[in-house]
């Protein structure tokens, strides 16, 4: 490819690796997806510590991480931990961001914020109290396919933005994880708040949301497992999340794709984590451009995935901010604007009805 026409997408390390790194929680998306990036990354993992003290030990032996401790207070006390990996379910987080944040540690925190609105604010305020950096796990924005996205988009390929569109019919058994099974807020809250953020992220702030969640007959878990989501942006653009998890077809049939477009260009592409996840393929992007040749597809190849590759770039945004001294893009307080959207679109299947974002300040 002409050397201006190369994609910037993978993720930006900090210059300095050694800056300590604990993490609080030893379970799958730990070991499948943080761990495996944060060693191809080189980061400096100095302890973890689970609530199934032998789970930290198995993971602590499988990546080499020298201490393992019984307990949160028992990590942050070590002073050589700077940042804390808090990789808990939601309702467990706002504690542990109190313990770290009191210890003057820096933290990322795992998606959803919060179980609620408020609690996802009081996460922001701790950290603004305690003067530390909180950062989000949002890791979709650095998925190869959507980072590639941001960088077409930014150098004015697509030209005034129109649609966004992020499309997946596959099967997932969120059954497979006990807490999802008995919570209402299933599919938006532990799934497509990726996409919702991801959308963000490339085409700005929605005004209004209006969403639609079902549930397939028989399911084990009692929240949603299908919802559409239609995306209401300043002047003409629009946004859809259509996603299925029930697919009762082959495999082969499966697909979870993406598509972004604007007066002057399209992008269009596939998020191959989830053709066979967890092994996952490489993702997929062409995209044509009236700046560039218009008669013709441009379709560069794309390295890493979104497991795990992406996770480098959640850590590694917040390792550069401390060291340069600003805001990390994948902010806890701009997260709240995606808390916003997610509790908006309850709000709209509940009532039915278009919903603003401005309507959600509290509970959601």
């Amino acid at each position: 490819m002409n050397e201006s026409l190369q994609l910037h997408y993978k993720p930006r390390l900090p210059r300095n690796k050694k800056r300590g790194i604990g993490i609080i929680g030893a379970g799958e998306i730990v070991q499948e997806a943080h761990l495996p990036a944060y060693r191809m990354a080189g980061f400096n993992i100095v302890g973890i510590t689970n609530r199934s003290l032998q789970r930290a030990e198995a993971a602590a032996s499988t990546f080499h991480i020298p201490h393992v401790y019984a307990s949160i207070e028992e990590l942050l006390a070590n002073p050589d931990i700077e940042i804390v990996d808090i990789a808990l379910p939601a309702e467990l987080q706002p504690e542990a961001v109190r313990l770290a944040t009191l210890a003057g540690k820096h933290v990322l925190c795992q998606k959803p914020l919060g179980t609620t609105f408020e609690a996802a604010k009081r996460i922001v305020e701790m950290c603004a109290s305690a003067n530390v950096i909180g950062a989000i796990n949002q890791q979709m924005r650095w998925a190869p396919g959507i980072r590639a996205s941001h960088d077409i988009i930014s150098r004015g390929w697509l030209g005034e933005l129109t649609q966004a569109s992020i499309q997946v019919n596959i099967e997932t058994k969120f059954e497979q994880w006990p807490f999802l099974r008995t919570i209402d807020t299933l599919e938006v809250m532990y799934h497509s708040i990726h996409y919702l953020d991801s959308i963000r992220f490339l085409f700005g702030d929605p005004l209004m949301v209006y969403a639609d969640g079902a549930r397939f007959p028989g399911q084990v878990c009692e929240g949603e497992t299908r919802t559409l989501i239609h995306l209401i942006f300043p002047g003409e653009a629009r946004g859809l999340v259509h996603d299925n998890h029930n697919s009762v077809s082959t495999t082969d049939d499966w697909y979870a794709t993406f598509r972004f477009e604007g007066t002057r260009g399209v992008i269009k592409g596939t998020n191959g984590a989830l053709y066979n996840y967890p092994q996952g393929r490489e993702d997929t992007l062409s995209f044509s451009s009236k700046e560039l040749a218009p008669e013709y597809w441009i379709t560069p190849k794309l390295e890493g995935k979104w497991f795990p590759h992406a996770f480098m770039g959640t850590m590694g945004e917040l390792m550069c901010a401390i060291e340069e001294g600003r805001h990390p893009e994948n902010s806890v307080a701009d997260n709240l604007q995606t808390m916003r959207l997610v509790f908006a679109a309850y709000r709209s299947m509940r009532e039915r009805r278009a919903v603003s974002l401005t309507e959600i300040n509290g509970e959601g």
